[in-house]
């Protein structure tokens, strides 16, 4: 589990494939400000939001093996030198800073707007209809791994839109400064909306 606060900016240093065409590949990512000391083989580290596992480490960088399932239902994980939001998983005894995230994407958004309003920015996506069901109104949502919260949820024919606003802390220590209008994003919808949903439909 983690929060959606991202704790460091790393990047992609190498992706190595793992065999045949279709099959995964293996990352190495420089750290950045992230610390290592405490993360163990196996431990979990959120990447853009998507949740992989160490498999080999050093001071500065740890290594992640990526399945052709995962690179195919995430953006962001497949180039090398791109810049990616890094979060150590939640431990029993931490903040909550944010809101409960699995690091499993859901499906991916588009960005139909992403522009300064006063010293903020507004951002807008187009999310997937069968995502767009769990979207609320100062509800919360995963983008690129950065918990956030919704201000407005338009139903149209291509999808949902939802809004966001960032200030300018979450922009300077995000990737999501990188953004631009028709970029594509890894959403994962709140763990409630989710379970709720089960119990509403089930039987």
């Amino acid at each position: 589990m983690f929060t959606g606060i991202v704790a460091a900016l790393g990047r992609i240093e190498k992706v190595t494939p793992l065999g045949a065409e279709q099959a995964g590949v293996r990352l190495t990512v420089a750290a950045g400000g992230l610390d290592l000391a405490d993360v163990e083989l196996g431990d979990s580290i959120a990447i853009q939001g998507a949740c992989m596992t160490v498999i080999q480490k050093s001071a500065d960088s740890f290594d992640v093996d990526v399945s052709r399932e995962s690179l195919n239902k995430t953006v962001g994980l497949g180039d090398a030198g791109v810049q990616v939001n890094l979060e150590k998983a939640l431990r029993a005894h931490d903040r909550l800073g944010g809101h409960l995230v699995s690091g499993h994407v859901d499906g991916l958004g588009v960005v139909s707007k992403f522009a300064p309003v006063g010293e903020s920015h507004e951002l807008r996506i187009v999310a997937p209809k069968d995502i767009g069901k769990y979207l609320a109104y100062k509800g919360s949502v995963t983008v690129n791994g950065v918990s956030l919260t919704v201000n407005s949820v338009s139903d149209r024919a291509d999808g949902c839109e939802f809004s966001i606003n960032l200030i300018p802390h979450t922009v300077e220590v995000t990737t999501l400064k990188a953004l631009s209008a028709g970029a594509k994003v890894n959403l994962e919808i709140d763990l409630i909306a989710r379970y709720v949903e089960r119990m509403m439909s089930a039987g």
